[in-house]
């Protein structure tokens, strides 16, 4: 499912316009994005949570000369799936 299906299938549901169902899906996303960027977690009961994991700074190698890198230091979302959402799964 891609973020098109996605609202369609929310205009469906919710009985919106796709138009209205694309602000809404929007607004959902960029309303997770802005608490991540501010060091907060979004908790959705039954469905997962959403947070920021720090990833430290490491050593790589490059495949193609096989000269060593850095890998700077970094922030990565993170998502772990609520207890519902596994079950409704098996």
């Amino acid at each position: 499912m891609n973020k098109n299906d996605l609202i369609k299938a929310v205009a469906e549901s919710a009985e919106l316009t796709n138009a209205q169902a694309g602000k809404a899906v929007d607004g959902v996303i960029e309303s997770i994005t802005g608490s991540l960027q501010g060091g907060d977690e979004v908790r959705l009961v039954g469905f997962g949570t959403f947070s920021v994991a720090q990833r430290k700074a490491s050593k790589g190698r490059n495949p193609r000369t096989g000269e060593e890198i850095k890998i700077p230091a970094s922030k990565q979302p993170k998502f772990k799936a609520g207890k519902a959402l596994k079950e409704s799964l098996n």
